[in-house]
């Protein structure tokens, strides 16, 4: 025989053990609860005087009570009541034995599996089949291949059972040609492969390169018989569209005179692999009208498929169809159903669909979880986990790194650090995208300290890992630092990614290094086979628009080899604002509102932009636009964390209990600093040269933050404030003023970055 071909086959289950109940006299039956032994039950030796009987009776006790152990998984008991009965001279029965070798698999405890082994080669002679099957695949499952096959070697008989175990075996392993070869012996050896063996091998080709091996063994079956054979041709139809040969796949389906569940699902699932939504729509309701029965995976893909549509729509309809069969609170289903809401941005449904699942498991809250992260309702997603945590539902890694995604939106240190402390404890920090979660999330809330330790403690950090601590670095203005980190992943071999370079132009971006930022936009593609997108030339937009050099700015948007975004023109008037260029403002401004209409921004920094040269009637004239658009200008929100407790403030905030005393800080801080202040103009406020508009700048909700802070923490302790909006110059200068009176350091966090104040300046030098 051609030893050519190779294959692997399923596990081979045997029957559970029967016990003859009406054999065991009554007392025993109720014995026999697999709770405890009876207390007359002795396993010290007993005088020879005793009936036979009373023996018998006893074994089959105690293996019943050792059948029980092993199907609880107690194997630590098992091994002890197993020594016991050895030195009390009574048996264990081979369907004893058969359990302990199944529970050492299933928990896949090689070392109990070996000591079980040892045993029964003791105490046992001529071991029946069965029980030498069960040794086999308690090896396997435990994945020591050497102790499998030296059992397989030694077996005195071995049945199609045993060939199939093993070459499953190594098929699963992947060790295609050891599989092979013991394939061709099994023919050599004249025992005929049956279904189970094709099928084992088929599972075991997950990717492109096993398409060939895969022809070979639908061939191979063809020519032994099973060419019609469901089982098999539904396993070989699977095999093809896992292989990435999905017309082969149709091919086989199609010829199927028979079609399970399976089936369908497996071609479903090609559909969906291959963007083909609407192909897998049009199957399943081919099922539906066939009357194929469906099961939950059924539901899972085609929920997925409608999630790659842009219409709704379909998903209600399998959604309606669920609800018709009454699967709605099965956690498989509702799982799905959530998930296929959240990827929607359908937050409603999605949390009406969970609040259906009866018995939601740890993919079905993180599921719900990951959906409020995504549209941005981050308290909502650590309120979500703060009910999960009160639970006895397990918690996976996918919803830790949430929470960090969470935390580090919402700058909260201290959720962070307590959801970081609680995935340790239980070993749930996702490698790799988890630890670079945790990186981001402590670098956002001002700890780069902590970020540092964390990227430290990798092993072998990826470019996800390098980019977030390069990224920590960037938002914190310290170019120098992020560019050395960067100079460092390099030397460690990482390549560098796309995203990774947003970093780098970023720390260009945020320290005036424009010469560096058009170096490592102009090397991207040549040294590092990166390719530019739009993204990256507004980075570069955005290093000539902070610098000042508008005209080249304007210019790079002209000849960049993408159209330009809202985001290239955006970058050009926040430069234009800045440097006071009301011709080329005008200019980003009109392309800026034909491509975003709704960036309430452009339109704040187009008013102020106007109004610094006194054109009060084009000001008006933003305005009017404004508000036949219905837009209003976001509010600005500051917070700080003291004593472990968030305190938020908005402009002329007066809800705060310490109200009184925060605005006598506050008048106390003006009355010092107001002498100083010059320049009042805001890109977020509108007229400063208002009276009103005077009295609102000083009580914008970052200055209530920071008075509430000098006055709730220890005076050696930094003041750190968070806010949503960027920082308007008037309550920058007011830091630095603050920081020269108190002493204090003061640290605010705007959305484009830190700024550090300590006696007078900050960490930016003014350039943000």
């Amino acid at each position: 025989m051609n030893a050519h071909y190779c294959f692997a086959v399923s596990s081979f289950n045997p029957s559970p053990v029967i016990i003859a109940h009406d054999k065991i006299p009554q007392s025993i039956k109720a014995a026999a609860n697999f709770s405890q032994i009876p207390s007359w039950v002795s396993l010290k030796s007993t005088p020879s005087s005793l009936q036979t009987q009373e023996n018998i009776n006893k074994a089959q006790i105690e293996s019943i009570h050792l059948i029980s152990l092993s199907k609880q998984g107690k194997l630590k008991e098992a091994r002890e009541f197993l020594k016991q009965m050895e030195d009390a001279g009574i048996s264990v029965s081979p369907r004893s034995y058969k359990c302990l070798f199944e529970a050492c698999g299933k928990i896949k405890s090689l070392m109990d599996g070996r000591l079980f082994h040892e045993q029964m080669q003791r105490t046992v002679k001529n071991p029946p089949e069965f029980l030498e099957n069960s040794v086999l695949k308690m090896y396997c499952e435990c994945g020591s291949l050497a102790d499998a096959r030296k059992v397989f070697d030694e077996m005195r008989e071995r049945n199609l059972v045993s060939w199939n175990t093993i070459i499953s075996a190594y098929a699963e392993n992947g060790v295609f040609d050891q599989g092979f070869c013991m394939f061709s012996n099994m023919l050599e050896l004249e025992t005929k492969p049956n279904g189970s063996t094709y099928i084992g091998f088929l599972r075991s080709l997950l990717n492109p390169s096993g398409l060939e091996i895969g022809k070979q063994i639908h061939s191979h079956a063809i020519r032994s018989g099973l060419g019609s054979n469901a089982s098999v041709n539904t396993a070989i139809s699977n095999m093809y569209v896992k292989c990435g040969w999905l017309e082969g796949a149709e091919l086989v389906f199609e010829k199927m005179s028979e079609k399970n569940a399976v089936a369908w699902t497996g071609i479903m699932v090609g559909y969906t692999q291959a963007e083909r939504q609407m192909d897998a729509l049009a199957l399943f309701a081919k099922m539906v009208n066939e009357g194929v029965e469906l099961d939950e995976y059924v539901f899972s893909i085609v929920l997925k498929a409608c999630a790659g549509l842009e219409e709704l729509n379909f998903g209600r309809q399998i959604h309606g169809h669920i609800v018709k069969l009454g699967l709605e609170s099965e956690v498989s289903v509702g799982t799905p159903l959530v998930d296929f809401y959240v990827k929607r941005s359908n937050l409603e449904s999605a949390t009406k669909a969970f609040e259906w699942i009866s018995e939601p498991n740890d993919v079905s809250w993180s599921a719900l979880i990951t959906g409020y992260c995504q549209m941005g309702e981050f308290e909502e997603a650590l309120k979500t986990f703060e009910s999960l945590r009160t639970r006895s539902v397990d918690i996976n890694s996918f919803t830790y790194t949430s929470i960090f995604q969470a935390c580090s939106a919402l700058a909260d240190f201290n959720s962070g650090a307590q959801a970081h402390a609680d995935a340790i404890k239980s070993s749930l920090v996702a490698y790799q995208h988890g630890e670079s979660a945790m990186i981001t999330m402590y670098s956002r809330c001002g700890r780069l300290d902590y970020a540092t330790r964390v990227f430290e403690s990798i092993d072998d950090p990826d470019a996800v890992a390098w980019t977030a601590i390069i990224a920590g670095y960037a938002y914190q203005g310290n170019a120098p630092e992020a560019l050395k980190l960067f100079r460092r992943m390099q030397d460690c071999g990482v390549r560098p990614n796309a995203v990774t370079f947003i970093a780098v132009l970023t720390a260009c971006s945020h320290s005036g290094l424009v010469i560096e930022g058009r170096q490592y936009l102009e090397s991207m593609s040549s040294n590092y086979g990166v390719a530019t997108t739009i993204d990256h030339y507004d980075c570069m937009v955005d290093i000539y628009s902070r610098a000042g050099f508008l005209q080249e700015a304007l210019e790079l948007i002209r000849s960049m080899p993408f159209s330009p975004d809202a985001m290239s023109w955006k970058c050009l008037l926040g430069g234009c604002w800045t440097y006071r260029n009301l011709e080329i403002g005008e200019l980003a401004a009109e392309n800026l509102f034909q491509l975003d209409p709704e960036d309430t921004a452009g339109y704040i920094l187009m008013f102020n932009l106007y109004a610094s040269f006194g054109k009060w009637k084009e000001a008006a004239n933003v305005r009017k636009m404004m508000a036949e658009r219905n837009l209003r200008k976001e509010l600005s929100c500051s917070w700080i964390t003291v004593k472990g407790k968030v305190h938020r403030f908005i402009v002329g905030d007066k809800h705060h209990p310490q109200t009184e005393e925060i605005y006598s800080k506050l008048e106390a801080l003006n009355d010092s600093v107001i002498k100083e202040e010059t320049g009042l103009l805001t890109e977020e406020d509108v007229s400063n040269s208002l009276p009103e508009r005077k009295e609102q700048l000083l009580v914008h909700s970052e200055r209530l933050a920071l008075a509430f802070g000098l006055i709730s923490t220890p005076s050696s302790a930094p003041v750190v404030v968070f806010k949503n909006l960027r920082a308007c110059k008037d309550c920058h200068d007011f830091g630095k003023q603050v920081s020269l009176i108190t002493g204090r350091e003061i640290v605010v966090r705007d959305s484009f970055r830190f700024h550090h104040f300590k006696l007078g300046e900050c960490s930016c030098k003014d350039y943000w």
